[in-house]
């Protein structure tokens, strides 16, 4: 179960497809690639446990090296290519890379690091520079043989968190064959059917987890990965039937913003190669859930988890259908509910998400968060709140740390973003809570309509509405501000905590 046993087996099959150009990388040539890189960094000192660090953009060059550095047992640190040069710059220091390797066409920010960093051995893919050797020629100047002494590597990524720097996640790294099956691989073939015929769509940057972790998973099953730049609601349709797609991930932001398509456009789409659309990042609107299912059928599937990976739970469309609102049951680990006491609470009532039982990390460098992470049982939480029912499926209400406490009574944000989202003049929303001299903290609506030229009074007061009558006055946003886009990563995540340290700035002028 690894691309090694493929690229004998069918040397052929692509491995990836580049949508963007057409071109493809076979499974032969991926091996090759990779074993070439693995050598090359061998041959730079790098020994199991060390790190490499990458800005790239989607490339092949992502899946050489990251496969490069899965067999010779190196951490992979995949760095955003939206940071700024300084925090480029922390990542690399904090991760203890030993090697950067850039795409070329992120010389400049890259060069700019390393002004910050001195010492690290520094590439692009393909060109060299006075700052940069050139990754492409040292590669190919090592074999394409396996080394001989192949061990298991994994990734190190960095959390953008909730507050503060970005934390790096730390698994051990993996015992035993190269070619072991991993949680992914086993939840794919099982849940999902993913095997050697599947033809995979990621439209998020491989730096993220799930991008990277679900493309290598396939690659490791033998299917073929078709990759974008960035998301687009129309294009990832038509790449669906262009390539017959049959499995694909997704976060909730992109099911809206397809299910906001023209119908003419999005109706005429063939999505009849689909045999499980999966999502995560965050919880999903039920009648977003519902408009999904009604559209591609029970083929959308649910999984909750996190960077981290401390545990899993899933559920598909049918079992959603009668859970409503549920993330799943556990599928790694055990879901564990608890007060703020650390108490365990029994199904029904609500409290802080755990995960017993499941694959332990740290947080790099922070012994303080990762001792925060784990509670006196040992068991590790994300910082979630929920519940679980009488039958063990886990539902979600929000981030402890986004609840708003407005006169004493905790209000959940989630719960409102959900609701305004599906309001037919509303493209996105964020709910955050803002300074109150009174309350403590009220109820502030950010929101960026489909059409800008409804932003205003007007449909302030048409959303406080729709708001109070579905949630009533203590969840209903106090205030509505309008902007034409919001702060969201580049898989979609909603990038809340910049708008409440934006909000509480203006707060305290």
């Amino acid at each position: 179960m690894h691309i090694i046993a493929h690229a004998i087996s069918s040397p052929d099959r692509p491995a990836c497809i580049d949508a963007d150009s057409g071109a493809a990388l076979s499974f032969r040539s991926l091996d090759d690639r990779a074993n070439q890189g693995a050598r090359f960094l061998r041959s730079l000192g790098l020994q199991r446990g060390d790190v490499i660090a990458t800005l790239l953009c989607n490339s092949f060059e992502f899946f050489e090296i990251a496969w490069a550095a899965q067999r010779i047992g190196l951490y992979l640190t995949g760095i955003s290519t939206k940071l700024s040069a300084t925090d480029i710059a922390y990542i690399i220091r904090d991760s203890g890379a030993k090697v950067l390797i850039a795409s070329d066409e992120l010389g400049g920010p890259a060069a700019a690091a390393l002004q910050m960093t001195p010492g690290i051995k520094a590439f692009l893919t393909n060109s060299a520079s006075k700052e940069f050797a050139r990754w492409r020629a040292g590669c190919e100047s090592q074999s394409s043989e396996l080394v001989d002494d192949a061990n298991p590597g994994t990734d190190m990524l960095y959390s953008s968190g909730t507050t503060g720097r970005p934390k790096g996640v730390k698994p051990p790294l993996p015992a035993g064959a190269v070619d072991a099956p991993t949680p992914l691989t086993q939840m794919g073939q099982a849940l999902y059917g993913m095997g050697a015929g599947s033809i995979y769509l990621s439209t998020s940057p491989l730096y993220h987890a799930a991008p990277l972790r679900w493309a290598m998973t396939i690659q490791r099953l033998g299917g073929t990965v078709i990759f974008t730049e960035a998301f687009d609601a129309q294009r990832s349709l038509d790449l669906i039937e262009q390539y017959r797609v049959s499995h694909a991930t997704f976060v909730p932001t992109h099911f809206v913003r397809m299910l906001k398509l023209p119908d003419h456009i999005r109706l005429r789409a063939d999505v009849s190669s689909l045999k499980a659309a999966i999502h995560a990042a965050a919880p999903c609107p039920v009648p977003i859930k519902q408009a999904m299912i009604d559209w591609w059928g029970p083929i959308v599937h649910e999984y909750y988890s996190g960077t981290e990976m401390c545990g899993i739970t899933a559920l598909s469309a049918d079992e959603w259908l009668r859970k409503p609102g549920s993330v799943g049951r556990a599928v790694l680990g055990a879901v564990k509910i608890t007060d703020d006491s650390g108490d365990e609470l029994p199904p029904g009532e609500v409290g802080i998400v755990y995960f017993a039982d499941g694959p332990v990390f740290e947080y790099h460098n922070d012994p303080v968060k990762t001792s925060a992470a784990y509670d006196r049982h040992g068991w590790a939480t994300l910082g979630d709140i929920g519940h679980i029912d009488n039958d063990g499926y886990l539902f979600l209400t929000d981030r402890k740390h986004f609840m708003i406490i407005s006169g004493g009574v905790n209000i959940y944000p989630q719960e409102i973003e959900n609701l305004l989202i599906t309001h037919p003049k509303v493209a996105d929303a964020a709910v955050i809570g803002a300074p109150d001299e009174e309350m403590g903290e009220r109820v502030l609506a950010i929101v960026q309509p489909v059409d800008w030229s409804d932003a205003g009074g007007e449909l302030a007061e048409e959303l406080r509405k729709f708001a109070r009558d579905a949630l009533g006055g203590l969840k209903c946003p106090r205030q509505f501000d309008f902007r034409q886009n919001l702060p969201r990563e580049s898989t979609g995540k909603l990038m809340k905590q910049t708008l409440r340290d934006e909000y509480r700035a203006r707060e305290t002028r």
